[in-house]
């Protein structure tokens, strides 16, 4: 006999269910949740935390002609099991499989596919006036996290809700966490409504007489006792500030409520927010217990949580042993990170330097201009944000740190091929949004100790300066006692060549040191370079090798478009080299998920791919006669 959620097909299945079989579908749904993403990973503390919200919305509302946005829909897994992708589960975040995000090329009851927080009420708000403009009559509800709520953009959204619609529902899904715990004064400000004792009992009284009588009569009778209480308790709601009804807080975990309330909430005449408190992790102890960890991870052991040690640590975690011993030295020295301090490595920074480490919440484009306005009083901040994030503070990197040429050091972690989260996450354009401002410093290191050295050089630049680093293990080397300071815009010569000049750049220099063997047991001579720099660029080495080679390669994991091999063309050009150069790098569009070995194999990102590309280039030199032995 197959399982209830084995039933559920799409969102008809679930309106037929009554109130104990909803109960008895969420209870299946987190064991499925638990053993499959157990052998997938995934977001598993988000989804097993919505559980009961997500089949309440799909109860009371009709996708795809109602629009449902989740802010962030690695949030959206319950989503995607109730919307006929269950016989596809198994596939989520596999080459080739289901997105771990909603994406709308993949269903039609994913209205807005979106990795970064902040975006849904502005999407939802456009969705909203679009509806009002086409005269439809279409629901449009937005499911946010108290953590985007931090993110500015989510601020801009709320300001012309009420002056732009009459009709749109924000759920504000509460669990004081977005990777970290939420910090600053939006999460104090949601903090202490749900702990006030008065509003938590007046809440506790809603629930039970909606429970008991339900319909719009109890809950208007409801809503007028809270008008009374909130008026002695918040002269200013926020919320209401801003022209939107507020509710709540309410049990997320409460079905029978959640769907009275959101049959409710549907026939209102104006934008309302619900704001909703769930625990993320719900169901399953190891994700209450490691709600970082659990937040978004690879396989694990379905009944005790642990997962595989590497027994490397990861590129993040250097990165931030690095930082820290640098901060032990240089008291000007300062952290900051914007939500990602588990992600970033700062975590393991912040017991050394307390006062000296900052997390400004989801919010990429304070953190740039907050280390700008530190930068001018002498310190030497350290922005650590991933680099799809760092996309977002494009202007204030442009405008308050390289116009101002302010020591700003920018640590881009997961630069690169971002593997199973696709690509919303991967961090492949940074070199061609920072290559392209003046005064900034772009380096790429090609090891953990080179990450460090090049850390203590930036410390010494007068100017901005970026490091793009991957997401994973470490290389493996040993570091040296002490780190070094780089000569700027200088290079590293690996190995020594006549035919070939191999550029390979950052962690991809063993693929560079592949391309090379296989040259050489071609019987032709490669050089190896190891750039560093990727602005200024070592155009002395270029010069000394565009003298001699028949070919240049540059190896990135970044787009060709813009990226290092385009530097290099064009540094050749400036310097009336005729080298043709085989740039290895993506190509011009968005790379889907899967495994990064699978995907550099597709997309030619491979030493024997660029082999087959480097050889027509050396027909004409005459290759070494081998003798026979």
């Amino acid at each position: 006999m197959g399982t209830l959620l084995e039933s559920i097909h799409s969102p008809a299945d679930v309106k037929r269910l009554n109130y104990g079989q909803m109960g008895t579908l969420a209870e299946e749904i987190r064991a499925f949740l638990i053993q499959t993403l157990s052998k997938t990973g995934g977001h598993l503390g988000p989804n097993l935390g919505v559980v009961e919200l997500t089949i309440a919305l799909h109860a009371v509302f009709t996708t795809p002609e109602d629009r449902i946005l989740f802010d962030v829909s690695h949030q959206a897994y319950v989503h995607k099991l109730l919307t006929g992708r269950f016989d596809r589960f198994e596939t989520i975040r596999q080459p080739g499989g289901l997105n771990g995000f909603m994406l709308r090329t993949e269903s039609e009851h994913d209205c807005y596919g979106a990795g970064h927080a902040g975006t849904a009420l502005s999407a939802a708000l456009g969705m909203a006036v679009a509806r009002d403009l086409a005269g439809g009559h279409e629901h449009v509800i937005a499911v946010a996290g108290d953590a985007a709520f931090t993110n500015g953009i989510s601020f801009e959204a709320l300001n012309n809700i009420a002056e732009q619609t009459k009709r749109m529902i924000v759920v504000l899904n509460d669990n004081e966490w977005s990777i970290d715990r939420n910090v600053g004064a939006v999460a104090r400000y949601f903090h202490r409504i749900v702990t006030n004792e008065h509003y938590q009992h007046l809440h506790a009284s809603a629930a039970r007489l909606i429970e008991r009588f339900g319909g719009k009569t109890a809950i208007k009778v409801v809503r007028r006792a809270e008008e009374a209480a909130k008026s002695m308790l918040w002269p200013s709601i926020l919320f209401e500030e801003f022209g939107l009804e507020y509710f709540g807080p309410i049990d997320g975990h409460n079905l029978p409520l959640l769907v009275e309330t959101f049959k409710f909430l549907k026939s209102s005449d104006h934008p309302v927010l619900l704001h909703v408190l769930t625990q993320k992790g719900r169901g399953f102890q190891p994700a209450l217990d490691g709600q970082k960890k659990f937040h978004g991870l690879g396989p694990y052991d379905p009944e005790t949580g642990n997962t595989a040690a590497s027994g490397l640590p990861t590129y993040s975690e250097a990165f931030a042993k690095s930082l820290a011993e640098l901060a032990n030295k240089d008291q000007r020295i300062v952290a900051i990170t914007a939500a990602m301090p588990n992600g970033t490595g700062l975590d393991l920074f912040r017991p050394h330097h307390p006062k000296r480490y900052f997390d400004v919440g989801i919010a990429e484009e304070h953190a740039v201009i907050f280390a700008a306005g530190m930068a001018t009083r002498g310190f030497r901040p350290v922005c650590a944000i991933y680099s799809t994030f760092l996309q977002r503070a494009f202007d204030p990197i442009v405008h308050d740190v390289c116009l101002q040429k302010l020591p700003v050091l920018f640590c881009m972690d997961r630069a690169g091929l971002s593997g199973d989260d696709g690509p919303t996450h991967h961090g492949l354009f940074d070199i061609g949004y920072l290559r392209s401002v003046p005064e900034i410093v772009l380096m790429a290191p090609k090891d953990e100790d080179e990450l460090a050295d090049m850390m203590k050089t930036a410390m010494e630049i007068p100017g901005p300066s970026a490091i793009r680093y991957p997401r994973g293990v470490v290389a493996g080397v040993a570091r040296k006692p002490e780190p070094q300071s780089l000569p700027i815009g200088k290079a590293e010569l690996i190995v020594d060549g006549s035919d070939v000049a191999i550029l390979g750049l950052g962690a991809m220099m063993p693929l560079a040191q592949e391309l090379a063997a296989l040259l050489e047991r071609d019987a032709y001579s490669a050089a190896v370079i190891n750039p560093r720099f990727i602005k200024p660029i070592d155009k002395e080495m270029l010069e000394r090798y565009a003298g001699r080679v028949a070919a240049f390669v540059t190896v990135e994991d970044h787009v060709r478009m813009g990226g290092f091999g385009s530097a290099v063309v064009e540094a050749l050009e400036e310097m009336g080299a005729a080298v043709p150069v085989v740039r290895i790098g993506w190509p011009d569009q968005f790379i889907e998920h899967g495994k990064v070995d699978q995907l550099r194999a597709r997309y030619g990102l491979t030493a024997e791919a660029a082999l087959a590309q480097v050889l027509p280039l050396l027909a004409h030199r005459r290759r070494p006669t081998l003798v026979a032995s």
